[in-house]
């Protein structure tokens, strides 16, 4: 019978140690009020659970999505959202297990990715260290007003045919040179087409190492 990987009993120990204190919400949402616990709190109370059980935790983004839009007062707001793994690791047999989930904010300026892979970060911690939390799950300390989205225009011809052309491509080289071809079109056209881009690459890589 094969020994149970000490990733598990990390993880279990971390939980035991997490519940006998857990984390005060000590911070307040600005604009609606409601207590919540911040990065900061999750990062003070993990780190040094996590070192007296030999346990990492290393982040992966896998995908990375960004819309622009606007506040009620006509300000460029980004919305990002972000799809991250972390492996949770056992330093002493090398053993991990893997958890994914998604994180996404708004920032009105270079922010919104900070803040997404920080709320990925928090809900994967919360959640798989079973510390609990009661009222409003928020997101950060501010709510952002956000304007009703414009119509959209459909996706111009070139788009289409690029888009197309990244589905069907086999080839990792042939991929970059349809990334870098995104580039000449219009900003909103150039993020989708290499966000297409970026999951077919990441599709190939998975078959090229099977």
């Amino acid at each position: 019978m094969s020994e149970t990987p000490k990733v598990y009993a990390a993880i279990s120990a971390c939980v035991a140690a997490l519940a006998k204190d857990g984390i005060s919400k000590g911070r307040k949402n600005q604009q609606q009020g409601y207590a919540f616990r911040g990065i900061d709190d999750i990062f003070n109370a993990l780190a040094s659970v996590l070192a007296a059980n030999s346990l990492c935790i290393i982040p992966r983004v896998l995908t990375r999505e960004v819309i622009e839009r606007q506040t009620s007062g006509g300000k460029p707001l980004f919305y990002v959202n972000v799809d991250v793994e972390f492996d949770l690791v056992c330093a002493i047999d090398g053993s991990k297990h893997t958890a994914r989930v998604c994180g996404e904010a708004m920032d009105s300026a270079d922010k919104a990715t900070n803040k997404a892979m920080s709320a990925a970060y928090k809900y994967m911690a919360l959640q798989l260290f079973c510390i609990p939390t009661e009222g409003d799950n928020d997101a950060d300390a501010t709510t952002h007003v956000v304007a009703a989205a414009t119509p959209t225009a459909p996706p111009s011809r070139e788009l289409s045919l690029l888009v197309d052309a990244i589905q069907a491509c086999d080839d990792i080289d042939a991929l970059r040179a349809l990334y870098e071809q995104a580039k000449s079109l219009p900003p909103q056209e150039c993020s989708v087409a290499q966000s297409v881009a970026r999951n077919r690459k990441q599709k190939l890589e998975k078959e090229q190492s099977k």
